[in-house]
């Protein structure tokens, strides 16, 4: 996602298409990770995270190769739709983040805070990086760097998931036999005790709260992530200067993500939530104006705030959807959700993009993203707990 509008101009340009259908696998991507995903978290219950991510780092690094390939319209949205979302379906938040809920109860929060961190690192390292190499050796070759780069990443990490801390003896949080004897663990024992099974969730008005709030809020980080190269360069701004813009507001988030989830784990979530995306909906207006100014250090300022805001998403999120519905069939929870989520947010690039061709400016898609963070904000607020406190 982070590295998406480095590819948008050059591609565009040299193969003549629209920016609306550059999007076009995206918005097929998503649409095919929501049926994707259903089906996946009841695997990552069963099987756990490591087979499916071998499998799934097969098709992304075979694909991101196959896409330095591409010559027609088709064979992107084939390519970069299906076969790479298969891909990053195995391999993403899903299959990783429900996994480490099952290991953490107490100290949830600040693992998935500090797991994530990798997310927004991508945001830091990748667009300098990528814009660097796609400007000396083209697109093509920068295609095939992170095929290479995706397949020496990510087999190692996958080799050492493990399923549940059940299956080894162990206890969740780390906890040692004595201390779940001396009631250390009861967290963690009511954590699993209460959890909800798929269709308990899916008859709780939380489920599809959390599926709203969350949902609009993405939009705005989909958006905000593959247009702004594109749309710092149309203002004027070189590649250089969008590039820097986009790592630093993934800096902040990669700094705050475990101090979100310290932070969570101490309090009440769906205030912290709704502060998270206050911070990003007032943070896109300052960046609208510092645009408008050309005033660099107010940009500056305005994605490290957005930034910060979006920084708390993965964590928050996660923390919620685990301590509401409990560990225990968190990956079929987790997966019937997203169909929902995604199809919240699949439209999201390609509209945008619809309205720059139609309009020639990006304003109004980024107001309108300021508007449903604030609208993410008062869903939050309205969600409860579901479960049945033993």
């Amino acid at each position: 996602m982070s590295i998406l509008g480095v590819f948008l101009k050059p591609m565009t340009e040299e193969l003549g298409w629209q920016r609306s259908e550059f999007f076009y696998s995206q918005t097929v991507g998503q649409f095919l990770f929501a049926c994707v995903g259903f089906f996946i978290g009841v695997y990552v219950d069963r099987l756990g995270a490591r087979p499916l991510m071998l499998v799934g780092v097969v098709f992304l690094s075979g694909t991101l190769f196959l896409v330095s390939e591409v010559d027609t319209l088709w064979q992107w949205i084939v390519l970069r739709g299906l076969f790479f979302t298969i891909g990053a379906a195995l391999v993403g938040n899903l299959v990783v983040n429900v996994t480490i809920a099952k290991w953490f109860v107490e100290k949830r929060g600040r693992a998935i805070g500090i797991a994530s961190m990798g997310v927004s690192l991508a945001g830091v390292v990748w667009p300098p990086l990528m814009v660097a190499v796609t400007d000396e050796f083209g697109w093509r070759t920068a295609w095939r760097l992170l095929a290479v780069i995706a397949l020496v990443l990510i087999v190692p990490a996958a080799m050492v998931m493990r399923r549940a801390p059940e299956d080894h003896g162990l206890h969740p949080d780390g906890k040692n036999n004595i201390e779940v004897a001396e009631g250390g663990a009861a967290s963690a024992v009511a954590d699993f005790a209460n959890s909800l099974t798929r269709r308990e969730a899916l008859r709780t008005q939380t489920l599809y709260l959390l599926i709203l709030s969350f949902g609009v809020a993405a939009v705005g980080v989909m958006v905000v992530l593959t247009q702004t190269i594109p749309f710092l360069t149309d203002e004027g701004f070189s590649r250089r200067t969008a590039s820097i813009m986009t790592a630093s507001m993934s800096f902040p988030a990669l700094v705050s993500k475990p101090i979100w989830g310290l932070v969570i784990e101490k309090t009440e979530p769906r205030p912290i939530a709704a502060i998270g995306f206050l911070l990003s909906a007032i943070a896109t207006i300052i960046i609208l104006f510092a645009v408008e100014e050309a005033n660099i250090p107010l940009l500056f300022s305005g994605y490290v705030l957005i930034g910060t805001g979006f920084g708390g998403h993965i964590p928050i999120s996660e923390v919620i959807w685990a301590s509401y519905f409990g560990r225990r069939y968190l990956g079929s929870v987790r997966s019937v959700a997203m169909p929902f989520t995604f199809v919240i947010g699949a439209s999201a690039p390609l509209a945008t993009a619809f309205y720059y061709d139609k309009v020639g400016s990006y304003d109004g898609a980024f107001y309108t993203i300021s508007l449903l963070w604030l609208l993410g904000a008062i869903l939050v607020m309205l969600v409860r707990d579901p479960r049945m406190r033993i």
